[in-house]
């Protein structure tokens, strides 16, 4: 069945955003393929282009399971590296690259405007390790995320060369749909922000990471027919499979066929840097000398500049043929799709602002890396509602129900306070209600003591938390440091086969989103397809 056959197969968010194009060709999605201005299709023939963070390897750290950095480093700022690899990425003769990290306070003009000399686009993940990203675990859309993705889509407006935003990668695991509601609201917001258009949720651009065509014989063909019917862009976010070495890139001759290239738009070569996995090696087809100014290419590397100089696009159908996206309604749940169709609202920072003010009981923090001792405390907290026959639902929400907290658009610092702040008022403000081990203080407030005096301020501050509007700009420079949001995914796959202030608008963009799933295949039918 088809889960057997593509237990290597994962899938990618992705904002695709087109922006006036001054120096690249402009790359515009028409129904299910991409076009350049002159009306030829647009295939992304890349590579991955980022070296490994630290893994996240604790075997009591969720994220281990899924392989995912606790940092990174972010390659487009570091201008000397870029003149470094640049030679080498002409030589495989690419026109993509994909990036997983990057950071809104750093310099990023040098390595762009090369890139974009080189004629080379760049897509780039708006999600950070550990805590910049929709957590598969505990999700939320909430302030700090939205805010992290907006602050580096400000950062990267300028440049002429950014092919796309993703907005998550392998943030569904497994049969766990649920998450679904949240990625499609991280997709709603983005595109508003981008083109000041609030209606539109549906994806545009969808990612695949594919690995299962492992040596010199394989095929797509049932991948491909799967994903027949599916009206965006599609393209593989990753693909090449380590469990043959060396890797002879026998796939890409068939991921730019004329059969494949009916359904796909090209793929993204995984990886450049060395990138290590569990169990299977290493990914990376360069290695860099420990003074970071040599670059050594391996036989991998060969191989893939062979294959993809030998690529061909195909040019079928012409643009003028190509017929329009049309979007189902989302299914009916069942024992298979258990997403619901009401999304989460739009996070106000403004409206969580105004709530973390009138707090009584307020999360201490002590170092850089809070996020451990936040968790701790919020499920302390809870614990001790729960004893009193209260509750921490106001900051919860549940993506198979549809229901989503007052407080659960709000950073989990807010989140944080709210509960101790609800344990400290239900205990008629007893001093010792408010220390969590210290890491809470009592806080200055005109709050009147008292659970109804809590819940006003929450409605009062937030009085529609499912309402939807266009986010605002937020400062330049706000990457959390890891630490203080929703944990989980931000640095890109490993490369493992897993189963399955004043609004900056940019009116008149055309932006395409796709969608984020690790799942068995047997769901992509009843998710996919669908939203």
């Amino acid at each position: 069945m088809l889960v057997q056959q593509l237990h290597a197969v994962f899938a990618l968010v992705t904002v695709f955003l087109i922006h006036p194009i001054f120096a690249l060709p402009k790359i515009t999605r028409t129904g299910k393929y991409l076009y350049d201005e002159s009306g030829a299709r647009f295939f992304i023939k890349g590579i991955a282009y980022q070296e490994q963070g630290e893994i996240a390897s604790h075997p009591n750290d969720p994220r281990a399971s899924f392989l995912e950095p606790s940092d990174f480093i972010d390659p487009l700022a570091l201008p000397d590296a870029c003149r470094r690899d640049l030679p080498y990425l002409q030589q495989l003769g690419v026109n993509t690259l994909r990036v997983y990290s990057v950071g809104s306070r750093l310099n990023h003009d040098d390595c762009m405007n090369l890139l974009s000399q080189a004629g080379i686009y760049v897509t780039i993940d708006l999600s950070l390790p550990l805590n910049g990203s929709i957590d598969r675990t505990a999700p939320a859309w909430s302030t700090n995320v939205l805010d992290l993705y907006t602050s580096s889509i400000d950062v990267f407006e300028k440049y002429d060369n950014v092919l796309a935003y993703n907005i998550g990668n392998e943030v569904v695991d497994g049969l766990v749909t649920q998450i679904s509601p949240y990625v499609k609201a991280a997709a709603r917001d983005i595109k508003a922000y981008l083109s000041s258009n609030l209606d539109d949720t549906s994806i545009d651009l969808f990612g695949l990471n594919n690995y299962e065509w492992c040596g010199s014989s394989g095929s797509y063909r049932t991948t491909t027919n799967h994903f027949s019917n599916y009206n965006v862009a599609l393209y593989f976010s990753e693909y090449g499979c380590i469990r043959n070495r060396p890797r002879t890139w026998a796939e890409v001759a068939g991921l730019f066929s004329a059969e494949t290239s009916t359904v796909w738009s090209g793929g993204i070569a995984f990886s450049y840097f060395p990138r290590e996995s569990v169990n299977l090696g290493n990914y990376g087809m360069v290695t860099i000398s420990d003074d970071n100014k040599t670059v050594t290419p391996s036989a991998e590397f060969e191989n893939l500049r062979t294959a993809y100089s030998a690529v061909t696009f195909v040019q079928t159908p012409p643009q003028s043929s190509s017929p329009a996206s049309t979007y189902p309604s989302c299914p009916a749940q069942d024992q298979v799709f258990l997403a619901s169709t009401t999304l989460p609202g739009t996070p106000s920072t403004d409206s969580c602002a105004c709530l973390d003010q009138s707090l009584s009981c307020r999360f201490i923090i002590t170092d850089s890396n809070y996020s451990k001792k936040l968790g701790e405390t919020i499920d302390i907290a809870c614990k001790l509602l729960g004893e009193r026959g209260e509750n921490c639902d106001d900051i919860g929400g549940d993506g198979q129900a549809g229901v989503y907290g007052r407080i659960a658009g709000c950073h989990p610092l807010v989140k944080a306070s709210y509960i101790m702040s609800k344990y400290y008022e239900s205990t008629d403000r007893d001093p010792g209600a408010c220390s969590f081990g210290g890491n809470g203080t009592i806080a200055s407030t005109t709050l009147q003591s008292g659970l109804p005096a809590l819940a006003a301020a929450a409605s009062s501050c937030i009085p529609s938390h499912n309402a939807v509007f266009v986010p605002k700009s937020v400062s330049t420079g706000t990457t959390p440091s890891g630490n203080g949001g929703n944990g989980g995914n931000g640095g890109g796959n490993t490369g493992g086969n897993n189963t399955g202030g004043a609004s900056s608008l940019r009116a008149g963009s055309s932006i395409m989103v796709g969608l984020s799933i690790v799942t068995a295949i047997a769901t992509v039918s009843g998710v996919l397809l669908t939203v």
